[in-house]
């Protein structure tokens, strides 16, 4: 049996609505291109994010902004490449007064602008109280957290609570994605009472670190005692692909309810879902048939799920294999919404509607760098420009989607042009942080942790 969701968007896209759309944006952390099981996974099950995808729209050639997760949530809410403001420039985060510019316009302020109610349920990681708050930066509402992950359980990061209800830190008991999914529910029963259209940014942490399923908060209490690790949160010892399962599950369940909510509130005809990660994937996740995880500039470090239900616009169960970016979003949101980019910092993305109707999009090049190994990358149709260190490759990513063969002898007009394209855009964003990349931690914990140079 076809799912309810496939059963609403045949029937919007026969009588599409004239009223503005509403959009609930849902982005997991740290999800792997193959996480879930409508791309591959197959040692569990995700029905409720494969019912999404069976009544919209499933890409298969996306891409996140960045390898690492603030990075690209700063190219979500401005639309541009990261790299342009100094908040972007990997994650610089900890122990620094950095953020995200109140007064740089971002995807809920130009929504706000447009007549939105604006809400952010889960992961902010974009600055600390008292510069920088999502309701600086165009939210009306936050619930969740500000800082890169928690604990699923005590809701700590190096032993301080970190949930917040707007610039209040509060404690509540519960699994942290449990309390995601039932806060986003009750935005979205609050959001039924009116007229006013909305935009919904639920970012979960899962399954993100610390690996903790449902049933794990003894493992919660055993980091927590533990004082012998600067930094139990990371999980150096933790988890298995069982654990990993668990957190998978309980996170469809979550979409579930969200999914499950706008149809009985009488919202799903004319809300726009989307379902997508901020990076590639980590120590259990699936990539196939990628190389690289997070942290890499292969392809297992940025392409990502992104599933869009849009009712009238996306057919039920297509697929599409041009290339978009998590930056694509802005444009396409404010189009609908009969809104447009701050003309003094236009969007680096496109409006993407015509490729969630199954059309193409113009040929562009897509760019990325990353400080560790001093990684470059660029994207132009089926070829992508690599260069790790002094190692410099040229690959089909369609033909030879595990990169292994380095064209740039074979092409070398090819790979010369787009390390020539890759070096004239990055003149023009801002130089690299020397601080960025290092999360923080010690030389020996990232070599241990990522498997790179300290």
């Amino acid at each position: 049996m076809r799912s309810s969701w496939c059963r609403l968007a045949d029937n919007a896209m026969s009588a599409p609505s004239g009223a503005k759309p509403n959009f609930v944006f849902i982005l997991a952390d740290d999800l792997g291109f193959a996480d879930l099981s409508c791309y591959g996974r197959e040692d569990y099950q995700t029905p409720a994010i494969d019912a999404l995808a069976d009544g919209g729209m499933r890409f298969t050639h996306a891409y996140a902004n960045s390898a690492v997760c603030t990075a690209t949530r700063v190219a979500l809410m401005t639309g541009r490449y990261q790299y342009r403001i100094a908040i972007g420039l990997e994650e610089p985060l900890q122990g620094r007064d950095i953020g995200l510019p109140p007064a740089h316009p971002t995807l809920p302020s130009l929504l706000q602008n447009c007549g939105y109610h604006t809400a952010l349920v889960g992961k902010w990681h974009l600055g600390e109280l008292p510069r920088y708050c999502p309701l600086k930066s165009g939210f009306d509402e936050f619930w969740g957290i500000r800082g890169g992950g928690v604990d699923y359980f005590t809701h700590e990061l190096h032993g301080k609570n970190d949930l917040w209800d707007g610039e209040t830190n509060i404690e509540r008991v519960g699994y942290l994605t449990d309390l995601l999914g039932d806060r986003a529910v009750e935005v979205l029963e609050q959001r039924a009472k009116g007229d006013q259209p909305f935009f919904l940014n639920l970012n979960f942490t899962a399954p993100h670190w610390p690996w903790e399923g449902p049933d794990d908060e003894g493992e919660a209490l055993r980091l927590k005692a533990r004082t012998d690790d600067p930094m139990p949160i990371i999980h150096w010892d933790g988890g298995d692909m069982a654990t990993y399962a668990a957190m998978m599950r309980n996170l469809d369940e979550n979409v579930a309810k969200v999914t499950a909510a706008l149809e009985r509130l009488g919202l799903a005809d004319n809300t726009v879902v989307v379902f997508t990660s901020d990076n590639g994937g980590e120590r259990f996740s699936k990539t196939w048939p990628f190389n690289g995880r997070k942290t890499e500039l292969l392809e297992g470090g940025l392409r990502i799920p992104a599933i869009v239900r849009w009712p009238g616009l996306a057919r039920p169960g297509s697929e599409n294999d041009v290339p978009v970016m998590t930056m694509d979003w802005l444009p396409t949101f404010l189009a609908a919404a009969g809104g447009a980019p701050d003309p003094a910092r236009p969007t680096d993305g496109l409006d993407i509607r015509s490729a969630i109707a199954g059309r193409n999009l113009p040929q562009r090049t897509l760019f990325w760098r990353f400080a560790n190994h001093d990684q470059k990358a660029a994207r132009r149709g089926n070829q992508k420009y690599l260069q790790i260190g002094t190692n410099a490759f040229l690959f089909d990513v369609v033909a030879d989607p595990m990169e292994r063969a380095n064209l740039k002898e074979r092409r070398a007009t090819d790979f010369h042009s787009l390390r020539a394209e890759w070096n004239s855009w990055n003149a023009t964003m801002l130089p690299p942080d020397p601080q960025a990349g290092r999360h923080g931690f010690t030389g020996a914990q990232l070599a241990e942790y990522y498997g790179v140079d300290s």
